[in-house]
């Protein structure tokens, strides 16, 4: 009967105040600003690259990204677009998918826009490793990486923010990025409102403590993150970057 009694009171513990199971998206406060922020392990989680389908068929949304996956008994648990692109939808630096051959070449030199405002990087993960790599380390070291996707620039450079954001800009746009922390984990945010290239850093360097992000895009920044009733939508995407399950 005692061991009866304790096995029942261990089970409620293990029912009734175990920690909760970590959440892969939450909205987090950060100086006064609200983010959509998720966290993925990348040696558990099956993070990929998406653009377009065995026929050449750009997916451009994440609802036609879903609909492929269920076809293939799959789900898609997250979402987010996934660099810049050109009006064909095709990448506009670096992009290596599941593997294959680069659709297109790496770029260091400057340039107009966000992607030329450098240093820009690389956003490289595969057989369970993840990093973010400015773009002439990256050249140099030319690490093995079954995905990358270059975009720019870069939010956090070694611990520092990019040297030409300004703490007194007045360029609000919403703004999606990408980083790594020291144990490997990867996250990913957009902002709930428009935010500065120095906000949005901070955000990365001292509220996820990432020291090395990339900032995705501030034009079509969207999101899929349906575990917190978050599915944005809007004009086609280019390059979306995925976290599939089985169903």
């Amino acid at each position: 009967m005692k061991k009866s009694k304790r096995l029942a009171a261990w089970l409620f513990l293990m029912l009734c105040c175990a920690p909760a199971a970590h959440a892969a998206c939450e909205v987090r406060a950060f100086d006064d600003q609200d983010y959509t922020v998720c966290s993925f392990d990348p040696a558990a989680d099956d993070i990929r690259l998406f653009r377009a389908d065995e026929t050449g068929t750009i997916f451009g949304s994440f609802f036609r990204l879903k609909n492929h996956l269920a076809e293939r008994d799959q789900t898609l648990t997250f979402a987010m677009n996934g660099g810049m692109y050109h009006p064909d939808r095709s990448a506009v630096g670096l992009y290596i998918e599941n593997g294959g051959d680069p659709e297109q070449r790496l770029i260091t030199s400057d340039g107009p826009g966000n992607f030329g405002l450098l240093p820009n990087g690389v956003f490289c993960f595969g057989d369970g490793d993840a990093a973010v790599i400015e773009s002439l380390r990256f050249q140099a070291e030319a690490p093995a990486c079954p995905n990358a996707t270059q975009s720019g620039p870069m939010l956090v450079i070694d611990g520092d923010l990019h040297p030409r954001f300004l703490p007194d800009s007045d360029s609000r746009y919403i703004r999606n990025g990408v980083g790594v922390d020291d144990t490997g984990r990867v996250w990913f945010a957009i902002s709930d409102a428009p935010v500065t290239f120095h906000e949005f850093g901070r955000l990365f360097r001292d509220g996820l403590n990432t020291p090395n992000a990339l900032f995705l895009d501030g034009n079509i920044s969207r999101i899929y993150a349906p575990q917190i009733d978050r599915v944005d939508a809007g004009f086609p995407m280019g390059p979306i970057i995925g976290v599939v399950t089985p169903r």
